[in-house]
């Protein structure tokens, strides 16, 4: 057989937030910006919250980084 232990009663870690950008704190017309940030991976992120919680996002580069605002 295998070496796997079968435990009971171990509780679920908290769950922890992924996300390190200010997304669902913004109201329409805020925006935030990302130092050094990547516009694509931003980008990803915009498109996974407005997934989740059908919330618009768009993001344009700035000379050292990325801006975001929230549109809808």
């Amino acid at each position: 057989m295998s070496d796997i232990v079968i435990e009971k009663n171990v509780g679920l870690p908290k769950e922890r937030n992924k996300n390190k950008y200010p997304y669902l704190e913004m109201e329409i017309g805020d925006s935030f910006f990302v130092e050094n940030g990547k516009l694509g991976l931003i980008c990803n992120l915009n498109y996974r919250m407005l997934k989740l919680h059908a919330k618009r996002y768009i993001a344009r580069s700035e000379a050292t980084g990325v801006r975001v605002w929230r549109t809808e």
